[in-house]
């Protein structure tokens, strides 16, 4: 047994202490807290240790509110106070910065919060039928398994959708194809009149009329729509002859999306709202500019950006995906200034990026991966600014320091959005800006 004091957190949430100069990770361990630890498993740069107790606490350690927490793999981080959680995103942000790219911020932004309990609007359950814990489960993985939690609720998830947790298992261990439904997707539309609530069921086999009607006594008792998807997400069909459509809306810029139950969209629509703002207030499109929106999914930014007055073209790889912004951006009245293409990102040249037309400003929201093609490919005969949405600090950083050490921008500013409460998913947000050369 060792004793150590936590100096900080890494992207899993677990405290880090040094003994010896070798890194020591400590699960459920905090920033300031001497614990004793017993090392589990050995490796040549770092050690994995449990903490077999708590001899300083932090200020910040909290009761998690949740009952499943440490067992159930949704949620890392809820014996921290929720504003600590947001100072210690920021920290991993700003490390990765300068650590990765060697690079500072001129500003470090007020981080971005919101709601941190049922915020999530999306969500993906697993589903298993185990008779030695009485019969079919509901939930998230547990924590570092591929078992799934005995959980009966939720916290993250809105209180309704939290309640259903037993009906579903209820409902799913009656269906004649139990064995064979390993998921359930929640998505969650906005509208006027209130929440429109979808739960898609992966299905692996077919349906019986029974378990139809099952399925449609439920979706009709608690207000529900039910999709069934036999295959990947071409296959998604509505269960019945409901007619209501998904959507939620940006008010800022007077945007509103339709999209499907399966489409990416954020898990925190309180946060997005507040995130799209924040990243049109950088960029700062204006009319008579050409905007690149890349990786632009639904058009979640591209819309915005077009309804400040720029022309702007959104780049997204999934073919479903850019038909759905272009009909979203035909129900916004904004298709003259709007459109979009189909590219792979990740496969980006000068020449590919140069087909599209020169451009004033760019912004990009990739995916965990990054943009490090897509950054080095960039034409710069009249681009100014790049707002760049992450989701990775790792690659923001690895790409940042293409944009400052190879492509001359500078970092103006930087800041994080906590779209993740009470995880150690770090979402972030930065500008660069470079100075034209007048010919």
């Amino acid at each position: 047994m060792d004793t150590v004091v936590i100096t900080a957190l890494d992207q899993e949430g677990r405290g880090i202490a040094r003994v010896d100069g070798k890194a020591v990770f400590v699960e459920g361990a905090l920033i300031g807290e001497r614990v004793a630890i017993e090392v589990v498993r050995c490796k040549p740069n770092y050690d994995l240790a449990r903490m077999i107790g708590l001899l300083t606490p932090s200020p910040a350690r909290v009761a998690p509110r949740c009952p499943y927490f440490g067992v159930c793999g949704g949620c890392s981080l809820q014996h921290l106070d929720p504003a600590a959680q947001v100072a210690v995103k920021q920290r991993v942000l700003e490390d990765a910065l300068w650590h990765i790219a060697r690079i500072r911020a001129g500003e470090l932004m007020a981080p971005i919060h919101g709601s941190v309990w049922e915020y999530r609007q999306r969500a993906r359950l697993s589903v298993r039928h185990v008779p030695k814990k009485g019969g079919v489960l509901v939930g998230f993985h547990e924590r570092k398994s591929s078992f799934v939690a005995d959980m009966t609720s939720c916290e993250v998830l809105p209180a309704r959708i939290s309640a259903l947790l037993p009906e579903l298992r209820a409902l799913i261990a009656r269906l004649s194809i139990r064995d064979r439904l390993p998921q359930l997707e929640l998505a969650i539309g906005e509208t006027e009149d209130g929440p429109v609530d979808a739960l898609v069921l992966r299905i692996l086999a077919p349906l019986s009329e029974r378990d139809v009607q099952e399925l449609s006594a439920f979706a009709a008792r608690h207000s529900v729509d039910l999709y069934t998807q036999p295959a990947g997400p071409a296959s998604v069909q509505r269960l019945g002859t409901g007619d209501r459509s998904l959507t939620y809306a940006l008010p800022d810029f007077g945007v509103t999306f339709e999209f499907e139950p399966t489409d990416f969209v954020q898990v925190n629509a309180e946060l997005n709202r507040v995130l799209v703002r924040r990243a049109i207030a950088w960029l700062q499109p204006a009319p008579g500019e050409t905007v690149a929106d890349f990786f632009s999914g639904l058009g979640n930014f591209t819309l915005p950006i077009a309804r400040r007055g720029a022309s702007v073209i959104g780049v997204e790889a999934n073919r479903a995906l850019v038909h759905r912004a272009e009909l979203n951006a035909a129900r916004n009245g904004l298709s003259e200034r709007a459109r979009f293409a189909v590219a792979n990102l990740f496969e980006a040249t000068p020449a590919s990026i140069a087909a599209l037309g020169p451009l004033d400003k760019v912004l990009l929201d990739p995916p965990r991966e990054g943009a490090i093609a897509l950054v080095k490919a960039l034409s710069l005969e009249r681009l100014s600014r790049v707002v760049y949405v992450s989701c990775n600090p790792a690659t923001l950083a690895r790409d940042a320091a293409v944009l400052v050490h190879e492509r001359g921008f500078v970092l103006e500013a930087a800041g994080v959005a906590n779209m993740f409460p009470h995880t150690a998913h770090v979402e972030s947000i930065a500008v660069f800006t470079r100075t034209l050369t007048m010919k």
